[in-house]
Order: C-alpha cells, then sequence, then structure tokens
C-alpha cells in the first residue's frame, strides 16, 4: 500500500476496542515520531507515553469523558515546553556535536541564529512556537500509525491546566498540547468507521500562483 492508501483508511476513530497494539507497532510510531521534521530540528516538546488503564481512567476524566482515553492500547501526550533556555540550545549543540562528529564551536553561528529567533523572545512567544512545532509530531505520528495499520485520534478535546495539574506537568517544565489514543476501531460502536472520508477537493484546496 502507498501512504495515499494508508490515509484514506485512517480517519479520527471515535470508538476503540481495548485490543492491545503489538510493541514492535508501538516502537516503529515512537521512532517515526522522533525522526519528525522541527524547526531548526530542536524538537522542543516532550511526548508521554501512557498505557497504564487507571491512569488513563483519571485522563479521561478531563478530556470529557472521551471513551478513546480508556478503549485505547495507548495514549500518546504531546506536550510543548514551557519556555526554551541557552542550557536547552547548549545541550542542542552538544548533541549535534557528538552526532556529526564535529567541534562544538563550530555550530557558533546556528546557536546565535537559535539564540536570536527563539530565546530572545518571551516566554509566552517560546511557548506558542513550541506548540506548534508538536503538531508537525502529531502529524507525522498519526501517519505512521497508518501504516502500521493502527488506529489514531488526534484530541484537542481535554482540559489542558486540569492535566496538566494531574500529571504534575508544571514542575517537568511542560504544558499537554494535544493526545493522541492509539488502538484498533470499534467497528460496530463507532458510527464513522463505514463513513466515506471527506476532504476538500484539490481544486479548492490548492491554488497555484503565477
Amino acid at each position: 500500500m502507498t501512504l495515499i492508501n494508508h490515509l484514506n483508511w485512517r480517519y479520527a476513530t471515535k470508538r476503540m476496542t481495548g485490543e492491545q497494539v503489538p510493541q514492535e507497532k508501538i516502537d516503529y510510531i515512537l521512532e517515526a515520531t522522533r525522526l519528525s521534521a522541527s524547526s531548526m530540528g530542536l524538537q522542543p516538546y516532550t511526548v508521554l507515553v501512557v498505557e497504564d488503564k487507571e491512569l488513563r481512567t483519571q485522563i479521561q476524566k478531563v478530556a470529557y469523558n472521551q471513551p478513546q482515553i480508556v478503549e485505547a492500547s495507548h495514549l500518546l501526550i504531546f506536550a510543548a515546553w514551557d519556555k526554551v533556555t541557552e542550557a536547552d540550545v547548549d545541550a542542542y549543540m552538544q548533541n549535534i556535536a557528538e552526532v556529526r562528529q564535529i567541534p562544538v564551536e563550530s555550530l557558533a553561528d546556528f546557536k546565535g541564529s537559535l539564540m536570536g529567533s527563539v530565546v530572545n523572545r518571551t516566554q509566552e512567544q517560546q511557548y506558542e512556537w513550541a506548540a506548534r512545532q508538536t503538531y508537525i509530531a502529531l502529524g507525522t505520528a498519526l501517519a505512521a500509525a497508518a501504516e502500521q495499520g493502527v488506529d489514531a485520534t488526534p484530541m484537542e478535546g481535554f482540559a489542558p491546566d486540569a492535566l496538566d495539574e494531574l500529571l504534575n506537568l508544571k514542575e517537568k517544565g511542560l504544558r499537554s498540547v494535544t493526545l493522541m489514543p492509539i488502538g484498533y476501531r470499534n467497528t460496530e460502536a463507532d458510527f464513522l468507521a463505514t463513513a466515506k472520508k471527506v476532504r476538500r477537493e484539490k481544486e479548492q484546496l490548492f491554488v497555484k500562483l503565477a
């Protein structure tokens, strides 16, 4: 199957069966998420992986009792960094230097660019930038799940402040942005399971500029 086939197959699953997704498929989805595009490669977010059913039951209460939270096999929580510091940039520079086997000093211009375009913003501007990066990772995770024949649902329908408090995310320097339950569709309970995918026609969506 091609990527287009997989994307036609996937939809925002409303009901899941509770069946466990094999660990190798979970690992594949997580690795694809790790390799996702990110502005300047910084990846200013953390992806929390929740398998524990009891914890997901607690999370469901701050997610408007949506059933996917507990019917899924796993729940991914995409949480943006609350702020981006010079220490974060230094750690990133060090990682680049080690992976590429180059002197960290050779990255001075790149560090300066990051400092000027991100670190020198207000903390709220930093968070908003980081939060937008999580959506890039979310999109990659959704496509990877579809490729593996695993259902996944992008969800903003939850109370972020309540979830942050439940998981003590503030103390970790994180703020929850979006959720992604992973599992298998319940074709008997989900009214969308057999519905045709509806998207705008390409002539409407894409505009060619002269």
